[in-house]
């Protein structure tokens, strides 16, 4: 008779910090002060940010827009407090 092995559980994977490449996605609706805020915002946290290496996309009908940026993460607060200020920006819908 054979053995089963209990099912694993799905953890999140484990980020081992200062992470370089961390990806982000903000998406807001589409106005020329979205990149800039966000920018701002960012810099805030993540003093060495490389603005060049943000991807700009517009959704089908140009409402929204979503930028995608990697940041060096240096801790699970830092990513907390970033996550938290996009988010209370009002023209930021949405933080991946």
């Amino acid at each position: 008779m054979s053995q089963k092995t209990p099912p694993k559980t799905m953890e999140p994977p484990k980020i081992e910090y200062p992470c370089p490449d961390y990806p982000i996605k903000v998406i807001g609706k589409k106005s020329d002060q979205f990149q800039s805020l966000v920018v701002e915002i960012i810099n805030v946290h993540v003093p060495d940010f490389d603005e060049s290496r943000i991807t700009i996309q517009d959704s089908s009908k140009g409402t929204y827009c979503s930028l995608r940026m990697f940041i060096t993460a240096t801790g699970e607060q830092q990513l907390k407090d970033l996550h938290e200020q996009l988010i209370a920006s009002d023209q930021v819908h949405l933080v991946l």
